[in-house]
């Protein structure tokens, strides 16, 4: 079932993406005028023109970001002691990493910065990071052997570090996890990943049994400036389609049990 799923969900998404989405639209839009339909086509493709013009001219992605984001604490108040703490995968570039012959990461780097701060301050804790690939293609490819490159380079003792590299989404991250790190009722652990995939990355936690403390970074809305103007097509589309994704998976998660709320601000084991 969980590979059913892996595969059902990267399929829907490479087809219903905004990106994806505005392209089907305009074949569709060209095939209603090549066949005759021109005012429905013509409708289309002027729906299509007005969605782009207000995609590149306001922050459409931090509108739907931000919601997510604020959900919880940005600089929570940590415990003098914690037992574990956990980074989720996700800033690996893993094909252009093999490419290059170099760790390469992408905008969620911030997710190391966190890591290895925690990982100072809390010199006893246990250490973990959750990641394998993502990727319908690829599989061998793991975002856990980048990370213990990265970590390495940055001068932690990879040896202190369990690398769960079996993993293929968010709830596999979170089963994997507790499965291979065995917390005993009571321990405190601190979950480290981007802002915006916080909360349906701390439900998948509470459903596994994990009741983690949320450290979220890599914020990627601006309070106070959510309404402005600017020229930035492709990368208001680019973060868009990060946005959308994550409230379709909120959703879906939610429907199937996934998460324990559809958009968790906390967990409360039962």
């Amino acid at each position: 079932m969980e590979t059913i799923f892996f595969w059902t969900s990267k399929l829907f998404w490479m087809l219903l993406s905004p990106d994806s989405l505005f392209l089907l639209l305009l074949a569709a839009g060209w095939g209603l005028l090549r066949a005759g339909r021109e005012k429905a086509g013509r409708r289309l493709i002027g729906f299509l023109l007005a969605s782009l013009c207000c995609l590149a001219l306001f922050p459409v992605d931090e509108w739907l970001m931000h919601p997510i984001e604020s959900r919880i604490t940005a600089k929570p108040v940590l415990p003098a002691d914690v037992d574990g703490i956990i980074m989720l995968g996700g800033a690996e570039q893993t094909q252009r990493s093999r490419a290059w012959g170099q760790p390469a990461l992408g905008e969620a780097g911030e997710r190391y910065m966190a890591f290895l701060e925690l990982a100072h301050a809390y010199p006893e804790a246990k250490l973990v990071f959750s990641g394998g690939s993502g990727q319908l293609l690829g599989q061998e490819l793991k975002e856990a052997d980048i990370a213990a490159d990265v970590l390495r380079r940055q001068g932690l003792e990879t040896s202190r570090v369990q690398f769960e590299s079996a993993s293929r989404n968010t709830a596999e991250n979170a089963l994997r996890t507790v499965q291979g790190a065995r917390p005993t009722q009571g321990e405190r652990w601190i979950l480290v990943t981007s802002a915006f995939h916080m909360p349906r990355a701390m439900g998948g936690f509470c459903r596994a049994g994990l009741a983690v403390i949320p450290y979220p970074v890599d914020q990627r809305s601006e309070p106070g400036r959510l309404l402005r103007l600017e020229l930035d097509l492709a990368g208001h589309l680019l973060r868009t389609r990060d946005a959308m994704s994550e409230w379709v998976g909120l959703v879906v998660y939610y429907l199937l049990g996934r998460t324990n709320a559809l958009l968790p601000q906390s967990c409360e084991l039962a």
